[in-house]
């Protein structure tokens, strides 16, 4: 008797030993029992909105030169004269930064025949950090100094945690309501938070004005002496998912 044990035992070990030895991975499933839970979830997303105070600004010192050496020089010359300008209206160093720099040559075309007439030049600067309220006399002092294509300006805000925050709160609180409403018209009732989600979500603490750039005549900045700036508002948004326990009516 006790051999007729033993073989069993061995039989069943080499059962065990094949099923193994295939290289997939078993998951123990639980049986499934009354016991398990019933959940709702919602998603929910809310937007604040926040007055930018702070600005960058995108903007390049274009000069042309019949050679070189002398394209180079004028507009190196007229970099610093504006990143002079810009450190004695109180901009730190390290708010300002070249982004950008490149020196291409200038042809003419004459019956199918082209002739090299001189070069151009191109630096790029990002100033960053800016006051709004300072924006519109540093634009046009700027273009006086040198600059003369504003590509963009971009606005962003110094309370965006703050504004980001709020939008978390209300989104949590519009979420529950959505799920009571659900709840109560399932003919049930809401129960504790199982499962809360912070999604990822596209919420600029910026945004770039590129028709102002666009539309601004550099030469009018010349001769008014002033740029008009109107930053508008800002949308901070928060996105998230929330899981409720889903309770049968007591």
């Amino acid at each position: 008797m006790k051999k007729i044990i033993a073989a069993a035992a061995a039989a069943a070990m080499l059962t065990l030993s094949a099923c193994g030895s295939s290289g997939e991975t078993i998951a123990m499933v639980p049986a499934p029992t009354d016991s398990a839970v019933n959940t709702i979830t919602v998603n929910s997303n809310e937007k604040v909105n926040v007055v930018p105070d702070i600005a960058e600004v995108v903007y390049s010192v274009q000069t042309e030169s019949p050679d070189a050496a002398g394209c180079q020089q004028q507009n190196t010359e007229d970099v610093n004269k504006v990143v002079e300008l810009l450190t004695g209206l109180g901009v730190e160093e390290g708010s300002i930064q070249t982004t950008g720099y490149y020196m291409n040559p200038r042809y003419s075309w004459s019956n199918d025949t082209q002739t090299l007439i001189g070069y151009e030049a191109t630096t790029t600067l990002t100033v960053s950090d800016l006051l709004i309220d300072s924006l519109g006399d540093i634009l046009t002092q700027s273009v006086n100094a040198g600059v003369n294509n504003i590509q963009s300006i971009s606005y962003l805000s110094s309370n965006y945690d703050e504004s980001y925050q709020e939008a978390l709160r209300l989104s949590i609180e519009a979420a529950k309501t959505k799920a009571e409403a659900m709840a109560q018209a399932a003919g049930c009732q809401l129960g504790g938070i199982t499962q809360l989600r912070e999604q990822s979500s596209y919420s600029p603490a910026r945004y770039t004005d590129n028709a102002l750039a666009e539309k601004t005549s550099l030469s009018a900045a010349r001769d008014t002496g002033s740029v008009t700036i109107m930053p508008g508002e800002l949308e901070v948004e928060a996105v998230i998912t929330v899981e409720y326990q889903l309770l049968p009516n007591s």
